[in-house]
């Protein structure tokens, strides 16, 4: 069934979703390596952003980048 769409689909609509798939994942990728770089208020906020990353892989990245400045120390030296 998946193999029948993915023939039927033209080369732009593939194209679409690869270049689409690729921008998320650097994306999600950018996002993981900020929460491993920052320092939190609250030491376990680093650990649930991570499983929140792992685990939402959806809206995870959306929520990190909405929320997660609030949570993070802000040292500006």
């Amino acid at each position: 069934m998946t193999l029948t769409f993915i023939q039927n689909m033209g080369g732009a609509s593939l194209l679409l979703f690869l270049i689409f798939g690729i921008l998320y994942t650097i994306f999600w990728i950018y996002c993981l390596v900020d929460v491993l770089r920052s320092e939190f208020k609250d030491p376990n906020m680093k650990i649930i952003w991570i499983v929140i990353l792992l685990f939402a892989q959806g809206i995870g990245p959306i929520v990190y980048l909405a929320m997660g400045k609030s949570t993070k120390i802000t040292n500006y030296s």
